[in-house]
């Protein structure tokens, strides 16, 4: 019998240690040096005698790239993700603290749902949480795939891909400073060259299929500013706020976060026509007015760290290469090269990890990859984007914009949805199992159980939520 999806999702989210290492290919190529395409490069450095890494920004440093516009602005990594990190590093955490990632060891984060609090304490973390800005994580998962002894990174701009009738045999890149393309002859090629992809492009040029894809068109601005933390002014280490969708209410999530270097990075967004500015003033009044006291705090009293940066995304988007007919061997695409979330539920870097944990499980298996089509890869990979597609898109099809879209049953779901979300804010078993889901640890369908709704329709109808 084939297992559940949620099966599926909780072997691919294991914690356990990786298989062995067992040599599988002579040169794998990774396209995109950001977090999907080192993590890739970490799994197949266990299966390549030869991994190189084609990168476009050079990557000195743990600045921001112009690959990664949204690079500056607040990104989580989810529990799920820290995990992840872990299993492929092993002390991975306390290598970035000593690399001066924040030691939080605290449960007292703040959550607020329509400017209500929520009740329920955190479980006090059995290790520190990685709470940085996703340069600095991103240069410390990079220093720890370069010291891999066959794994390598060169600069230059990806072109194309390099075929035989039935396969991938390698891919072409415009080396940094060069005109002309070089060729590399290759046993396997990632895609991770994220939501701006030309895989589908290239793919239908040698006579291939598209993957079909997916929109929502999400609408999102927001606006993110660093402070230097000041504990006259605030004690804040996390607090997020979020504004569902409702009758009176705008749609925005704001959120701040300590990270390296004793700095708050805090962000502020909304939909559609509702666009935070660069405006420092208009920024300061937004965090007043719109968001709970610590916001306005720290944008009226701390110091601001440069200035305001903005970022609009106007849709999420998946790639479902698991539905294409005929695909080349020698060939996968991770990261947001297959989908992109709306940023605002942290899925992204989380995301790229578990993929990287699906290559891994399909490769375990020992397949021919200059003959076998990645199918296995991409079914693993389509249990992973469904449930972070779930989680956020149903949530977004709230929004007042989108007008479209909304599948069989919605409005039952958002009933359902919301209850649970109410009921989390007070109830300790409802919030657990509801952050394992966002935090990607477990299967959205954990939270369809008759006993989970039934507690918190309970709990309604005797009016504790």
């Amino acid at each position: 019998m084939a297992p559940t999806a949620a099966q599926t999702f909780a072997r691919i989210t294991t914690p356990a240690p990786p298989g062995p290492p067992r040599i599988l290919m002579r040169r794998a190529v990774v396209l995109g040096g950001s977090m999907a395409g080192l993590m890739a490069a970490r799994v197949l450095s266990d299966h390549a005698e030869e991994v190189l890494i084609v990168e476009r920004d050079p990557t000195e440093g743990a600045g921001p790239r112009p690959g990664v516009p949204q690079g500056t602005q607040v990104h989580a990594l989810l529990p799920a993700g820290q995990t992840q990190l872990e299993r492929w590093f092993p002390g991975f955490t306390d290598e970035a603290i000593d690399a001066g990632a924040p030691d939080f060891r605290r449960n007292d984060g703040q959550l607020y749902i329509n400017d209500e609090l929520r009740q329920v304490p955190d479980p006090m973390p059995t290790r520190p949480m990685l709470i940085t800005t996703r340069p600095f994580l991103e240069a410390q998962v990079r220093r720890r795939v370069l010291d891999r002894e066959n794994v390598r990174m060169v600069y230059g701009r990806a072109e194309g891909l390099l075929f035989t009738e039935t396969r991938v045999r390698g891919a072409s890149y415009v080396p940094e400073g060069a005109e002309s393309p070089v060729e590399v002859e290759a046993d396997f090629v990632v895609d991770a060259m994220g939501r701006s992809s030309r895989l589908n492009d290239w793919l239908e040029e040698h006579g291939w299929s598209r993957a079909p894809m997916q929109r929502m068109p999400i609408k999102l601005n927001y606006a993110s500013a660093l402070y230097e933390r000041d504990p006259s002014v605030s004690d804040a280490w996390a607090s997020i706020s979020q504004t569902t969708p409702g009758k009176g209410r705008v749609p925005r999530i704001g959120g701040v976060l300590g990270v390296e270097g004793d700095r708050w990075l805090m962000l502020v967004a909304g939909y559609d026509e509702d666009r935070p500015s660069r405006d420092a003033d208009d920024y300061a009044t937004r965090c007043r007015e719109h968001f709970p006291p610590v916001f306005g705090e720290i944008a009226g009293n701390a110091r601001m760290i440069g200035g305001v940066i903005t970022y609009h995304q106007a849709d999420s988007r998946r790639r479902d290469f698991h539905a294409v007919e005929r695909l080349p061997a020698g060939l996968i695409a991770a990261g947001d090269a297959v989908a992109s979330f709306n940023p605002v539920y942290g899925q992204g870097m989380t995301s790229a990890m578990l993929h990287a944990s699906c290559l891994s499980a399909w490769l375990q298996t020992a397949p021919d990859v200059t003959q076998t089509p990645a199918r296995e890869y991409f079914d693993k990979v389509r249990v992973i984007v469904d449930a972070a597609w779930q989680v956020s898109t149903f949530a977004d099809l709230a929004l007042p914009h989108i007008k479209e879209g909304h599948p069989p049953g919605y409005r039952v779901i958002r009933w359902a949805s919301e209850l649970l979300l109410r009921a989390s804010m007070t109830d300790e078993p409802t919030c657990r199992r509801l952050n394992s889901v966002t935090a990607m640890e477990s299967h959205p369908s954990s939270l369809a159980r008759p006993g989970v709704v039934l507690r918190a329709l309970r709990l309604r109808l005797l009016r504790k939520i």
